[in-house]
């Protein structure tokens, strides 16, 4: 960082200090208001210390996109429900891995025109744009995919057919050969094409198999892999800050992801390739044997009050069917 001006190190230094104790107040809830205002203050810092860099000499579109973001952003934030927040964020998410894998294909055309002009070919840049690109093109359409089955404009129930993780890891092979062979040789443009229409596919056909009801452990995952595609963009663009906000993002993502799975009962191997989330016809027909017992409002309240202590957990189910 020898050529960033110093209030963008400084910048960068606290913003990056600000996402992880965002992450470590957002843990609790009598703290998570407080984590919120220190990555909001963090995100802040870094976009004005990134304002900052001398690469950067007309801001007229940079102020324009920020407009716009906020005048779709801020009324998305204020009218929608909280029992909606699961759509929210994957909406977002789509936002975030199409921004990555837009900025990956400039920066591969750009790289394509510098190899043009001094023969000099940086093999691990171009690894890294490719990783960029693959994840952050299929968390594009994996998280509008889960937008739309939240909100029911695509039907809920999981879409499963016979040969579909065959067909998944294929598609996702291919893309990683091409991604190799550009990798190897960057000079190989028309492959790149097919490495974008083999994300975007990818990710639709990644959560088709997925029920609505079980799409916030997915949400969390595409989570993770948008984190991990901003830090592979940190690599490309050579930003320090992008790096540690990536890998932060993606590796909590990750562990979330692990953590509600094990609270689900589900293997994370199942969520990953499974169609989990389907309802066989056997689980259908089955009762439930689980000891059911009715109780008046007195007896309850005898219940209450002879008890030591008293766990009330609401579900997300709850909250999506208004139950409050």
């Amino acid at each position: 960082m020898t050529d960033t001006p110093l209030v963008t190190q400084i910048s960068y230094l606290l913003a990056s200090a600000l996402f992880v104790l965002a992450l470590k107040w957002l843990s609790a809830p009598s703290s998570a208001r407080k984590g919120v205002w220190a990555g909001e203050l963090g995100m802040f810092l870094a976009i004005v210390g990134t304002m900052l860099l001398p690469s950067i000499h007309e801001y007229q579109w940079i102020f324009l996109t920020i407009f716009v973001g906020a005048a779709v952003g801020i009324p998305i934030a204020v009218l929608m429900p909280m029992t909606a927040v699961p759509q929210r964020t994957a909406l977002s998410h789509a936002f975030g891995g199409l921004a990555v894998g837009a900025v990956g294909a400039a920066e591969y055309y750009t790289m394509l025109g510098e190899i043009n002009r001094t023969q000099e070919i940086n093999h691990f840049r171009a690894g890294v744009l490719m990783l960029e690109v693959l994840l952050g093109f299929l968390t594009f359409t994996g998280s509008l995919m889960a937008f739309g089955k939240l909100q029911e404009i695509l039907p809920t129930r999981p879409i499963a057919y016979k040969g579909q993780n065959v067909i998944n890891l294929t598609l996702l092979v291919i893309a990683i050969v091409c991604g190799a062979l550009i990798t190897i040789n960057p000079g190989r443009s028309e492959l790149f094409p097919a490495i974008v229409l083999l994300s975007l596919i990818f990710g639709v056909l990644l959560i088709l198999p997925i029920g609505g009801a079980d799409m916030p452990t997915v949400i969390s995952l595409l989570n993770s892999y948008a984190g991990l595609s901003a830090c592979a963009m940190g690599f490309v663009l050579q930003n320090q800050l992008l790096i540690i906000a990536g890998a932060l993002d993606g590796s909590s993502g990750f562990i979330l992801s692990v953590i509600m799975c094990k609270a689900m009962n589900r293997s994370f191997t199942n969520v990953l390739f499974g169609a989990f989330g389907q309802v066989t016809q056997k689980a259908i027909g089955e009762k439930e044997t689980r000891p059911v017992r009715s109780a008046l409002p007195e007896e309850a309240a005898q219940i209450l009050e002879a008890a030591t202590s008293v766990v009330i957990v609401p579900g997300y189910g709850m909250a999506v069917a208004q139950a409050q």
